[in-house]
């Protein structure tokens, strides 16, 4: 961190997730009160006229046409990569090589080779690396682990994890970069690895998958129509160890908009959760005074941190780019040597290679293990 003052940020990528990394710098340092605010330094965009646009609505001191000189810059101590999928490890890797911090979008990256390079920029450097798993921070998640971990549902023997959104559900829309296989399988990794980090927090990293996809649409609107070339849906079997579940995806779910149902079953109980109810838990307890009277609701409050420093008050809600400032402060913490809740390139291989597992259990039809 650059002494005696904020990290200086770079920002590579200024569509929907590199606003929410900006919101999220900006946010950190008065939501937590215990940080230097950052300084936002570099903001690298695919033309010098964007950038500069980009770099005025989101207060970036300085903008670039290309993103070189951004990991370059000598003022730069942390670079967001926020860029879509395929450029991840090219930027990643050059700016671990310059001696940055990197927070990274998911998922690392297309080829798992490419992870890997990744992995091996990070070890080399030394620096800090995260991935945005923004979900494992909301205060819920956090305390399901707890619960799980105090032993409110006893052992966990059986998870269900379903994501769907309707972003790709319409069949007239025109073919896009999702649609190519250079943005990667579609929805195993732009989509499933949000439940493989919850299920990675919750119960531990995946095991053995057998998986199949589907393809609603073969065909998108482009100049006399162009071949679709990733699947917008999959169905996976899963183990966690002793631990069975399945995992269902589905970016062409009409009516769907942010949900991630999770389902964690014990031999005491169960747990369960919706992300388009993210500030609530439901528990069932097969033991103890309110033994089999259903499912009650944990609303989160002040006493889930921290939940606490965004609001004082329960049943306010706290949202997605909230997530992001709770993650932007586990950066600083790991940058300043403290234990921080981050998935970093070197938890984060372990989902990259459960979601080539994954395609390549769905190739050969057949259990494939982690």
């Amino acid at each position: 961190m650059a002494t005696g003052r904020g990290l200086g940020v770079g920002l590579i990528g200024t569509g929907y997730m590199g606003k929410c990394h900006a919101l999220a710098w900006n946010a950190v340092a008065p939501t937590f009160g215990d940080v230097a605010r950052p300084r936002l330094v570099h903001l690298a965009e695919s033309s010098a006229d964007l950038a500069e646009r980009k770099a005025g609505e989101l207060g970036f001191e300085k903008a670039s046409g290309d993103w070189r000189r951004l990991v370059e810059d000598p003022e730069v101590d942390i670079v967001s990569v926020t860029t879509p999928n395929a450029f991840h490890a090219e930027m990643a890797i050059a700016a671990l090589d310059a001696g940055k911090h990197v927070w990274c979008e998911k998922p690392m990256a297309t080829a798992l080779a490419d992870a890997e390079a990744m992995l091996g920029a990070a070890e080399k450097s030394g620096r800090v690396t995260a991935l945005g798993y923004n979900y494992i921070q909301n205060p819920a998640t956090r305390h399901m682990k707890a619960l799980i971990e105090a032993g409110a549902i006893g052992t966990v023997n059986h998870v269900r994890f379903e994501m769907d959104e309707d972003f790709m559900a319409d069949g007239t829309a025109p073919f896009g970069w999702k649609s190519q296989k250079e943005s990667g399988y579609g929805a195993l990794d732009d989509f499933g690895v949000h439940p493989l980090s919850l299920l990675h927090v919750l119960v531990g990293p995946v095991t053995e998958v057998i998986a199949d996809c589907a393809m609603p649409y073969p065909t998108r609107p482009a100049a006399g129509g162009r071949a679709v070339e990733t699947h917008d849906i999959a169905n996976i079997l899963i183990h966690a160890g002793a631990v069975s579940g399945s995992i269902l995806l589905n970016r062409s779910a009409w009516g769907r908009k942010g949900r991630i149902a999770v389902q964690v079953f014990g031999s005491e109980g169960t747990l369960a959760y919706d992300q388009e109810r993210m500030n609530e838990i439901q528990i069932y307890e097969a033991r103890g005074p309110l033994a089999g009277q259903g499912f009650r609701t944990i609303l989160t409050g002040t006493v889930h941190p921290p939940y606490d420093k965004f609001i004082p008050a329960p049943g306010h809600g706290l949202g997605f780019n909230d997530l992001k400032v709770i993650e932007a402060r586990e950066i600083l913490k790991k940058i300043a040597g403290e234990p921080a809740h981050l998935i970093d390139f070197s938890a984060g291989i372990a989902i990259e290679r459960a979601v080539h597992a994954m395609a390549r259990s769905f190739a050969e039809r057949a259990w494939v293990r982690v």
